[in-house]
């Protein structure tokens, strides 16, 4: 990866975002040392302009940054560097310098699970629920999510919206698996569903 500090005068701003939520915490600068030291010891580190020295954050407050990559743009000049944040990112106690609370949307966990159920598929270890839908077969994972469906109808009939929402899980949950044993992904659901909200779609 190159990096042309030089064209700013040996710095480089560097936008942290954290690696789960995607959300942007702060915004630092860089220079070879600083870049050099995040990568060294895992904790972002930056240049401070104010002080003319490295800084590595939350090494007074404890509210580290945890490394997990670094890109650089096209230009070479800029970098984005996602992070696992160890407490508040701003120096006011705020979660990032914005003001804005750094929580994740559930929905990016259902990627999070798609990966996890794709590594089991993977690795097939042994004393795993998922590992034995796989090797009980199509016909079988195609057969729980028919079962978890009619559970969440029943449940949204008759039942709680607790338990709605529990059934309906275990219902997307063996989806997923189904998906995975098919070779596709619950984001290609997502994008068939993006397709039939644009305008002009029209049902096959």
């Amino acid at each position: 990866m190159t990096i042309d500090f030089e064209k700013c005068g040996g710095l480089v701003p560097a936008i942290v975002q954290d690696a789960v939520t995607k959300n942007v915490l702060m915004l630092g600068y860089m220079n070879a040392e600083a870049y050099a030291k995040t990568q060294e010891t895992g904790r972002v580190t930056f240049f401070s302009r104010s002080r003319q020295k490295l800084w590595t954050k939350g090494e007074e407050s404890g509210n580290y940054l945890e490394l997990v990559s670094i890109k650089v743009d096209c230009d070479n000049d800029t970098l984005l560097v996602q992070a696992h944040p160890h407490g508040p990112t701003c120096h006011t106690g705020n979660d990032t310098c914005w003001g804005e609370e750094n929580s994740q949307n559930p929905l990016l966990f259902l990627t999070e699970l798609q990966d996890f159920i794709e590594k089991r598929h993977e690795e097939m270890p042994e004393g795993s629920y998922t590992t034995s839908l796989f090797k009980d077969g199509i016909n079988r994972m195609a057969q729980k999510v028919g079962e978890e469906a009619l559970e969440a109808v029943i449940e949204a009939v008759n039942g709680t919206n607790e338990r709605l929402v529990y059934e309906g899980s275990d219902m997307l949950y063996h989806l997923i698996v189904l998906l995975t044993e098919k070779g596709l992904r619950i984001e290609d659901l997502a994008e068939e569903l993006l397709k039939r909200h644009k305008p002009g779609w029209k049902k096959h």
